[in-house]
């Protein structure tokens, strides 16, 4: 009776070893390299944020961070590049406003259920410039030539449907303005056609253009908020002027959903701990950035879920 009994023992034991034995045993992430896709063109902000991600995360997470640049379609391209790749946190995107705002619209390539938020790194308002030598000093210069000369005035901008869009939107019904938009998909050309001529003004933001701002080349007109920033405590707002509109450029980083729970909390551990140093701190100061600007993977989908709702109600009024 014994034996039988220890036999059938054995024969549990040894079917609950095989049933472990059958269950896969996930390597520790990451045990490779992890892509982070920019769906935009070298040397813009977006860029500039991947490449200090790449170097301040890359020994807090033992494995390299190459950063590929994918540009095109408002960064619909890029977005598609990561959709396309499997959930398993080795291919990550820098998500920004200007891609976010096509879920805004019509028969958008993907929605939020498509995507994992991991972190908001960064979070600034957005500006009218013009050249340091325009003729305009004030916003109130502009907006009475634009009211003198209805559809002169050419703001260079990212694009149609684009955040810069929607906010000139608002400026228009607000104001009864109209301007001419003059769209250019690198940020590059953007800076140049104010600074050429080819443009009157130019939306943008602080940081992009810090540069330029500090080599005396351009100024403000107007900041996009309901508060002036001390960096430029003599640029009114828009909420001043009343203009009702503030849509922040953010930037964050994604993964497609379905990543694993335990992956998107030590990437966003990682990010996290990246935000705490002095050397991220520099670089959010340096782009006039909202200080707490950070959002970790708890906060980061509440906030642009809210960004979303933001951006419906500036197109809907249009």
């Amino acid at each position: 009776m014994h034996v039988v009994r220890k036999l059938a023992l054995l024969s549990v034991v040894a079917c609950a070893g095989s049933a472990l034995a059958a269950v896969p045993v996930r390597a520790a992430y990451p045990e490779r390299p992890i892509e982070l896709i920019v769906p935009w063109g070298p040397g813009g902000g977006a860029d500039q944020l991947a490449r200090l991600v790449s170097k301040l995360a890359e020994p807090l997470l033992g494995q390299g961070i190459p950063v590929v640049n994918v540009p095109g379609a408002t960064g619909g391209t890029g977005m598609a590049k990561l959709l396309a790749a499997p959930a398993d946190g080795y291919s990550a995107a820098i998500y920004i406003a200007d891609s976010h705002v096509l879920l805004a619209g019509k028969n958008p390539r993907w929605s939020m259920n498509d995507i994992a938020p991991v972190a908001v790194m960064i979070e600034g308002p957005s500006f009218i410039f013009v050249a340091q030598n325009s003729r305009f000093k004030t916003w109130q210069d502009f907006e009475n030539e634009a009211k003198a000369n209805p559809g002169k005035l050419k703001i260079a901008t990212l694009g149609f449907g684009s955040v810069d869009d929607l906010s000139i939107g608002v400026i228009e019904r607000s104001k009864g303005l109209k301007f001419v938009q003059v769209p250019f998909s690198k940020p590059s050309e953007r800076y140049a056609s104010i600074l050429g001529g080819h443009a009157d003004a130019l939306y943008e933001q602080a940081g992009d253009v810090a540069s330029f701002l500090n080599n005396k080349q351009m100024r403000p007109l107007l900041i996009f908020g309901k508060q002036r920033l001390p960096a430029f405590k003599d640029t009114p707002s828009s909420y001043e002027l009343s203009i009702p509109v503030a849509l922040p450029q953010f930037r964050a980083i994604v993964v497609r959903a379905g990543t694993p729970a335990d992956i998107v909390e030590r990437l966003s551990k990682t990010l996290t701990d990246m935000a705490h140093t002095d050397e991220y701190k520099k670089f959010l100061a340096e782009q006039f950035a909202v200080p707490d600007s950070f959002k970790d993977a708890s906060m980061a989908p509440a906030y642009v879920s809210q960004q979303l709702e933001d951006m419906k109600k500036a197109m809907a009024a249009q």
